[in-house]
């Protein structure tokens, strides 16, 4: 176990030795203290090291992951896992606005609850959330799956396109374009695995799905003059 305190030497210090390892290196797990909210922890990783971050962090944490594990023993701010391809994220606290921004890929997990657009224009990365979800959740959802464990707000995915949605408590209102889906057996045994892989307790039976209509991104004739 590597141990870096961030107040005493820098992020700077942080990122670069991080983003300099590589399958090959024996430095495999880090222990990151003294964050004090700070900005970018942990961003560009690509090996599969573990990292935990000691206390909350700021902006942008662990955006860019690729293979790494990463864990955060407090609550983070906006654009966690941020464009993340691969690996693990997960936040013990809570996670302020666009958790998992544009994901391709990789499971972001928040153990307590998520503020508004999470998820938002997701390319692929999955996504649980043990507690709430906050207003426009999955705006533009390209891909990959958003499961939310509580409840949902306003406008739950706007705009979405193919991403799969599901939602155990209650939801303030759907969004353009996203309907509530029939939950079919695949689709539970694809959520089953997703509340393993989370460390969450929830039964499949418990959710409901949502997706697109399908209708927003085709064109209708019968609206063209409205264009």
């Amino acid at each position: 176990m590597q141990t870096y305190d961030l107040a005493a030497s820098g992020l700077r210090g942080l990122n670069g030795t991080l983003q300099a390892l590589d399958i090959n290196s024996n430095a495999t797990r880090w222990d990151v203290i003294n964050p004090r909210g700070s900005h970018a922890v942990a961003v560009g990783l690509d090996a599969p090291i573990e990292v935990t971050i000691r206390g909350s962090t700021g902006y942008y944490c662990a955006g860019m992951n690729k293979q790494a594990t990463i864990r955060v023993a407090g609550s983070v701010g906006p654009g966690v896992a941020e464009n993340m391809m691969s690996g693990t994220v997960i936040v013990e606290g809570d996670a302020s606005q666009s958790a998992g921004a544009t994901g391709h890929g990789g499971l972001l997990v928040i153990k307590g609850n998520a503020s508004s657009r999470c998820g938002i224009s997701m390319k692929g990365i999955n996504i649980v959330v043990h507690g709430n979800v906050g207003h426009m959740s999955g705006f533009m959802a390209q891909a990959g799956t958003l499961v939310v464990c509580g409840d949902a707000g306003e406008a739950l995915g706007d705009s979405i396109y193919e991403a799969r949605i599901f939602v155990r408590g209650s939801v303030r209102s759907l969004g353009a374009d996203c309907i509530e889906k029939a939950m079919r057996p695949e689709h539970r045994d694809e959520l089953a695995s997703l509340l393993v892989a989370a460390g969450c307790s929830a039964m499949p039976g418990e959710f409901r799905r949502y997706g697109s209509a399908r209708k927003l991104y085709n064109f209708d004739v019968d609206n063209a003059q409205a264009y």
